[in-house]
């Protein structure tokens, strides 16, 4: 028997077999699973590659400025935008804000120390849960469906506008 043979136990007949040990067929349709992976995930960056021109600057410069003058709430803006104005996977407008709102966060944290506005005592303790939070949540984002990022996303925006407004 050659070593790209192998019998097969139910039919005691002969299969050729592929580099790696497995019948052809399923190397071959293997190989076609790959070859359409690799495709969608070209069209997926040539997408992700896209700009959003003015759009994306005026929506960046609005969530620069609800952050520099509330400490907070740019993702508010920048996910919607990236969403609905550049047509984002909501995976990918969740992951993509946290790094537009990174920079703007430090530049307004910066400023908040320069006024003597920032708290070691309560900031300290609070930048070791949000960073514990963070990562747990990036992991979450993986494993959650477009569909529920978007319905837990507006409920946490409309619990927190209730809250602010009422409580």
């Amino acid at each position: 028997m050659k070593k790209t043979e192998k019998t097969c136990k139910k039919t005691r007949g002969r299969l050729k077999m592929a580099a790696d040990g497995k019948p052809e067929a399923q190397a071959n349709i293997r190989d076609e699973k790959v070859r359409t992976q690799k495709r969608a995930s070209a069209a997926k960056d040539k997408s992700m590659r896209q700009t959003g021109g003015a759009g994306g600057a005026l929506a960046g410069a609005a969530a620069g400025l609800v952050n520099g003058l509330f400490g907070g709430g740019g993702g508010m803006i920048v996910v919607p935008a990236l969403i609905y104005l550049l047509k984002k996977d909501p995976r990918h407008a969740h992951a993509t804000a946290i790094m537009i709102i990174l920079p703007m966060s430090i530049i307004s944290g910066l400023f908040y120390a320069s006024f003597g506005s920032f708290d070691l005592a309560s900031g300290i303790p609070a930048t070791i849960g949000v960073t514990a939070g963070g990562a747990i949540g990036a992991l979450l984002l993986k494993k959650l469906s477009a569909g529920w990022i978007t319905v837990v996303f507006s409920i946490v925006m409309a619990a927190a506008g209730v809250k602010m407004l009422f409580f």
